[in-house]
């Protein structure tokens, strides 16, 4: 049909949706018949859409390579880019055919050219868990240029939680405390930096497990990524990031008589305080309460939930009103951590109420002799 059309006249070249030809439409479906064809009667090999895609660019997307291979050979541009400097190097990196990338890179695609976003072909490819096409670009890519985007593909393969690209790039020696730039960041409501806190959003164990051992380090975030595993309530994550030095003890803010963050998940669950009472938590620190035997100054709860606990101090913390009735159970877990303890009149009204009091009494009692 096309044949005859074309026999009759018609315009092989004629601009449709979106600036788009024919030869776009055959590209993009994988048609060779139809590329070969219009070649043959005189379409432009290299046309751009409205959004500067080639029919080169189509079909890289799709990995067609016989198609690119026949437009390349009639002339199309290997190095030409989209209206948002995407290269058709990083659309064949998106699609993930390793020959699509392979061939393109044999006619003089160069892999350091980033799209206005910052991405690079290899940054897509490791998103996408593109793992053969992660391999042939890797050697093809300047560190300088990874610098200069401020996101390494670790990041990149731990969001989209590929461990097995993970794995690939560990071994080829890029850094696993490679922070996002600030550029990339500010776009996280958490201000995140490392690639390990998003492997731990993820609840992604295989690649924590892997940038752990590659010496990822734990601390970095401006969110501990201990907190995450403990708002996830998740066991082998959190004793993983424990194990690897997590800091038990961070405070989200600067005061130190403030309720330590990372106690407020554990509350509920007698598992996870004892993984962090036995990492040394600093449990004496709950117990030091300024105000001792004296009245406490009436405490505001004012924009707290049963979700979000305000930093204070411990003894507050534990007695109000919806948590009084974990108060002796983890009072009671803590004592086994410490040698000596006062216990404020504030924290001690509401122990007395609890069924477990006479057994508490009683360690207070002879933890002071």
């Amino acid at each position: 049909m096309a044949a005859l059309l074309i026999n009759y006249g018609a315009d092989v070249n004629l601009r449709c949706a979106n600036e788009r030809t024919a030869l776009h439409e055959a590209a993009k479906l994988g048609r060779e018949d139809m590329v070969k064809l219009m070649l043959v009667s005189g379409a432009h090999p290299d046309p751009q859409s409205m959004y500067g895609f080639t029919p080169l660019a189509l079909a890289a997307q799709s990995g067609h390579t016989e198609i690119m291979e026949m437009l390349l050979r009639k002339g199309a541009n290997a190095h030409g880019q989209a209206s948002d400097s995407s290269s058709i190097l990083l659309e064949a990196a998106s699609g993930g055919n390793p020959d699509a990338v392979a061939l393109l890179l044999e006619y003089g695609a160069d892999a350091n050219i980033p799209k206005n976003s910052g991405h690079l072909p290899i940054h897509v490819a490791a998103d996408r868990g593109h793992l053969l096409a992660l391999k042939i670009l890797i050697p093809v890519t300047d560190l300088a240029a990874i610098k200069q985007s401020g996101i390494s593909p670790v990041h990149c393969a731990a969001a989209g939680a590929h461990p097995q690209c993970l794995e690939l790039l560990i071994q080829a020696g890029f850094d696993v405390n490679f922070m996002l730039d600030q550029r990339i960041n500010k776009h996280y409501d958490d201000h995140r930096k490392s690639a390990l806190y998003f492997a731990v959003s993820n609840s992604d164990l295989s690649s924590v497990k892997l940038l752990l051992s590659a010496g990822a380090l734990p601390n970095q975030d401006p969110v501990n990524c201990l907190q995450i595993a403990l708002r996830m309530g998740n066991y082998e994550l959190i004793s993983l990031l424990l194990r690897h030095g997590a800091n038990v003890n961070y405070f989200r803010r600067v005061n130190p008589l403030h309720f330590p963050s990372a106690l407020q998940y554990t509350l509920k669950d007698e598992v996870m305080l004892r993984m962090l009472l036995n990492y040394g938590y600093d449990t004496e620190r709950c117990f030091d309460c300024p105000h001792g035997d004296k009245v406490h100054p009436s405490y505001t709860v004012e924009g707290w939930t049963s979700t979000v606990i305000k930093d204070t101090k411990f003894c507050e913390v534990i007695t109000l009103s919806w948590l009084q009735h974990l108060s002796g159970k983890v009072v009671r877990v803590m004592l086994d951590y410490v040698d000596q303890v006062r216990i404020c009149s504030k924290l001690k009204a509401v122990l007395q109420k609890q069924g477990i009091w006479s057994e508490i009494h009683f360690i207070l009692i002879h933890s002071h002799h």
